[in-house]
This record gives C-alpha cells, structure tokens and sequence, in this order.
C-alpha cells in the first residue's frame, strides 16, 4: 500500500459512518406507518367538559327541582325510560342548562347539574307505575312549551302542579265498561260467538271491581293476577259444567275463550313494551328489573289458571278447548273486533278521544296484519312481530301527525295480539293431559311471542324515524346508547 491511498478503515477509537437512508425508503416508511396509525380524532369522544349555562346557583336548583318532579311523573304514567331521558335533557336545555345528567333506575330517579364550586345533585325515588296516558300527553306537551320558549320556570313548576291534580278524564266506571268491551273484542277475535263476547264481558267486568277492592285493601299485584285469572277459569269450569248438563251449544258457549279474554286484559296492564325498549334503548339494569315483574306477574297468571284448572279436574268437571279456528266469524267482524280492543285499552288507560280513535284504527290494522300473515303459513310469533312491526310504524310516523303520542298508541296496538289463549293452553295441557314438557312448550311459546310484539314495535319505531316530524338532539344523544361500545 503506497503512502497516497486512504486508510482501509476508520481511524482508531471511531465507530464506522451509517450507510444513509435511501431516500426511497423514507416515503414507503411513511406510508406504512399512515396505514396503520389514525390520524383522526376519536369517534367516540370522552371526558368532554360540558358547558356551564351561567345561571345563578338557586336557579340551577329550580330547573333541576323541575326535571326530577317531571321525570318521576313520566315513568309513573309510563313512559319508557329513554323517552323519558330525552324529554328531561330537553326540558333542561329549555332554561338554558345544557350541563345536566340524568339516571334512571327501576325504583328511583338521579339528576345533577355540573358547577365547578357547587355541584349539584338530586335523587327522587319512583314508588309506583301506571297507565295514565292522557297525563302522560300533557307532560310532554308541557316539556315540548318550555323548549319552545312559551313557559317560563316558575310558569312550568305551575304547569306540573297542575297536571298532577288534574282529575281523571273519564270516570272509573268508564273504564270497567271498556274492559268489558275489551274482552267481548277478544272473544270475537278469537272467532268465539255473541254469546261468548257477553259472558267474556261480564266476567272481566267483575274481575275488574273485585280487584280494585283487593287494590285498595294492599293486596300485592301478583295474588291480584292470580284470583283474576282463577275467577275467569272459575266461570269456564261453571259453562263446561252447563254445557255437559244442560246440554248448552259449543258452538255458543266456549269456556275457553272467556278464560283466554280475562288473561289478555289482565296481561295489557304489564309494561312488555316498556321493558323492551329500556334493553334495546341501551338501558339494562331497568329493562332487567321491569322485565322480570313481568315474568312474576304473568306467573301469578299462571298460578291461578293451573289452580282451578287442577280443582276442575278432582271434582271431576274437567275443561276442554275448543279449536277457535273451526268456528267462523267474519273476517270484516274480526278486523272491527281488534279496533275494539285496542280503543277500549286506550279508554281504560284515559287516553283522550283522539288518541283512543287512533289507537282504533291501528288496533284493525294490527289484527288485519296478524291474521293474514298467519293465514299465510307464519307461526305465532313470527305473525306476532311482523304485525307488531307495522303498528311501530304506525305509532312512530303517522300518530305524531294525527296529534296523539306514540307510546299508547304502540301499546294499544299490540293488544289484541297477547297471547291470552296460549298461556291458557299451556296450563291446561299441564294439568288435564299431564303432560310437563309439552305445557312448559306452549308456556316458552307464549314467551316467544310476548317476545316478538316488543321487539316489532321497537324496530317499527327506528324505522319511521324518518318519518317522525321531530328528533332533535337529545333524542338522537339517548339513541347512542342503543348502538353498543364498539367504535
């Protein structure tokens, strides 16, 4: 190696030079790393500060006074919980609070107020439910003014007090007739004769005053759907027992059919579609409570038909159903039949006229649904939801323009499709055949079709959503809930 050439490596005590990076590698590295790296903001944004509204403290106390008395009074007269929800943040965001949490449980409400020096919170708790649908209507009318600006606070305070007192707008003898026309639109449905209606009629009226005097006296509800149903069963023992001795017609007189319309209207009273809506709606833990008062409800249906049922049979007066589908009724009758079952529930729910005639033309639209599809080869339930299907739709888009709240009008839709006959057959099967398994199949497909009427309902109602004349923020916020965790 002569003196002129360069060293063959690097000097003592030096660590070798990098190679540098090609140029062409930097782009292809980069663009690796933007196909795997977001770079946008989260679609599911958490911990955002919320907005103060910049009122006094006393103030914010009122507005939040206001929400937890209206929300209380929603659920009592039964408004789903993520109806309730959107109505509350609504009714807030009225008086400019904007930064308001609400939680609603089975048994209690929970609001607070966001203030960086003073919180505020407040929990009222809920002790009992029904079904009051013309206080209902008023409530969200009065939640539907504030936000449009036409009440002031102190003005909505006066406004709640006033629909609390307001009396009923029917008499409670109005509602005992409704159910009995209730029942007699049932029996009808079912295909059972005139004479068949009145004694459906009758029996329901009675079982009706007998409760509300086991209602006052504190009898829990259960024990009260019990003795309804074993009264009910009780008159069809007595028909069989006239028709073996007396030789009455079946084709006039059929014991199951009275059983079958005392158990569908002892079953409207149950919040099916309000539980289903709170599981679907993204509210478990009060779907989950609401739903198994109703599965103990229906066992103490269940009690008092299997009980007399399981007396007939000792004394040796044993009862049979009759196959409804060899009798014959009108096609025209039936649909007219589901109408009026439906309007005589909204009646005895005191849904106001209006609401009561909308309920009646979806109640024939309903039943038209349900008996056609069956005819057509469906099963029960899935009958049940496609037929509850369209009565969602119906309540959600075309209600809304007719003036009359949706919730009852679902409800009222649904209910000449319970399936009053099949809890019947089921206990029936149990005890006169005594066949376990069998009745335990009948009882899981009545489950099966409670099942399909809550569910048609609520799909029915996220499909009119375009149809709906309204949705505003706060609904569309509570409907997040219902879409799941995942982003």
């Amino acid at each position: 190696m002569s003196k002129t050439d360069p060293p063959a490596g690097p000097p003592p005590g030096r660590a070798p030079k990098r190679r540098p990076v090609d140029r062409l590698d930097r782009p292809l590295r980069d663009r690796a790393k933007r196909a795997f790296t977001d770079s946008q903001p989260p679609t599911l944004p958490i911990a955002l500060p919320r907005p103060k509204s910049g009122l006094a403290a006393e103030v914010e106390r009122s507005v939040l006074d206001l929400v937890l008395r209206t929300g209380e009074a929603l659920i009592i007269t039964g408004a789903p919980v993520a109806d309730t929800t959107a109505a509350l943040l609504r009714l807030a965001a009225g008086f400019g609070v904007t930064a308001c949490q609400v939680d609603i449980t089975f048994v209690s409400i929970t609001a607070s107020i966001d203030r960086d020096d003073d919180p505020i919170t407040k929990v009222r708790v809920i002790e009992r439910r029904t079904a009051d649908y013309s206080r209902l209507a008023d409530l969200l009318d009065m939640v539907d003014a504030v936000n449009r600006g036409d009440l002031s606070l102190d003005e909505a305070h006066d406004r709640l007090d006033e629909i609390r007192k307001s009396p009923h707008p029917y008499r409670r003898w109005v509602v005992t007739l409704a159910l009995g026309f209730m029942a007699a639109g049932v029996a009808i449905l079912l295909n059972g004769s005139w004479l068949a209606a009145l004694i459906a009629a009758a029996t329901t009226m009675t079982i009706d005053r007998m409760l509300r005097v086991l209602r006052h006296n504190g009898l829990p509800y259960m024990f009260q759907q019990a003795i309804g149903a074993g009264f009910a069963t009780l008159v069809a023992l007595f028909l069989n027992w006239g028709r073996t001795t007396f030789d009455w017609s079946p084709q006039l007189i059929t014991p199951s059919l009275v059983v079958a319309a005392g158990i569908v209207v002892l079953l409207a009273g149950l919040s099916l579609v309000g539980a289903a809506e709170d599981a679907i709606s993204g509210f478990p833990l009060t779907a989950a409570a609401r739903s198994f008062e109703v599965v103990i409800y229906t066992i103490g249906i269940v009690v008092g038909v299997g009980f007399v049922l399981d007396i007939g049979q000792r004394i040796g007066v044993p009862l049979h159903i009759t196959d409804h589908s060899t009798l014959s009724t009108p096609f025209a009758v039936q649909l007219l039949a589901g109408g009026v079952i439906a309007a005589a529930w909204g009646l005895a729910s005191y849904s106001r006229l209006r609401t009561v005639a909308v309920a009646g033309g979806v109640g024939v639209v309903s039943a038209g649904v349900f008996l056609l599809v069956g005819d057509a080869g469906l099963g029960p339930a899935g009958s049940s939801f496609v037929a509850a299907l369209v009565v969602g739709v119906l309540a959600a888009g075309v209600a809304e323009r007719l003036g009359a709240p949706a919730l009852p009008i679902a409800v009222c839709g649904i209910t000449p499709l319970l399936p009053g006959l099949l809890i019947y057959q089921s206990m029936f099967t149990m005890v006169d055949a005594d066949d376990l398994l069998a009745g335990a199949s009948l009882l899981f497909g009545a489950l099966g079709v409670g099942l399909a009427l809550a569910a048609g309902v609520t799909l029915g109602e996220f499909l009119a959503s375009p149809l709906r004349i309204r949705m505003d923020r706060w609904q569309r916020r509570v409907r997040e809930r219902a879409k799941g965790s995942r982003t």
